[in-house]
């Protein structure tokens, strides 16, 4: 064997490695202050995680508003959602939560330059909802498998929103243009205990 060969074959023994180590570990997603300037100036962006950990949970939850009273000291109330990516490694992202009683929503916005693709290329974890809806979500430490189902009503939308899911804005000319558009998923608890 070579030494190019056998080059390439450690890296690959590597990759693998610290591949398997990641899926025991989990990699929680950068979270930024979504808030501030410099999440903003990056594009309304951060960096993805892989794997999440956590214990998972098999109850049913009847009522997801308690969510919001979830408070990290550096995410406060923000959540994490892993979902599959068509090469098999999952994408995990920071997300605001969004429950309404006994339904829960993830969803967010496509602004600025990502409103010129399609849905749902508008953001990497939305292609892959669509493709693959089976999600987790890591809440307070704890693990939620989840079916994500996208909302289509515009009615529930806007009660989800509490206004309309396109914003709009006139410019200096006095033209109308869309600056947002607006997608909810409603999602469902999978592998819980049936009694």
């Amino acid at each position: 064997m070579s030494i190019l060969g056998k080059v390439l074959l450690s890296l690959g023994f590597l990759l693998l490695i610290s591949l398997f180590t990641l899926r025991i570990t989990g990699l929680d997603p950068e979270y930024m202050d979504y808030t501030t300037q410099e999440y903003n100036e990056r594009g309304r962006m951060t960096l993805p995680g892989l794997w999440l950990s956590g214990e998972v949970v098999k109850e049913p939850i009847d009522n997801w508003d308690w969510v919001l009273d979830v408070a990290h000291p550096e995410r406060g109330n923000t959540i994490m959602l892993e979902t599959q990516t068509w090469y098999g490694i999952p994408y995990s992202v920071t997300i605001l939560p969004t429950p309404r009683g006994k339904k829960m929503y993830i969803g967010g916005s496509a602004r600025d330059a990502r409103l010129e693709r399609e849905f749902p290329d508008y953001k990497q974890w939305w292609a892959n909802v669509e493709r693959d809806p089976r999600v987790r979500l890591k809440i307070n430490g704890k693990i939620y498998e989840m079916t994500a189902t996208l909302v289509h009503d515009p009615v529930e939308l806007a009660e989800i929103l509490g206004r309309d899911a396109i914003t709009k804005a006139v410019d200096k000319d006095g033209n109308e243009r869309m600056v947002a558009k607006w997608y909810y998923w409603q999602v469902f608890q999978r592998n819980v205990a049936e009694y």
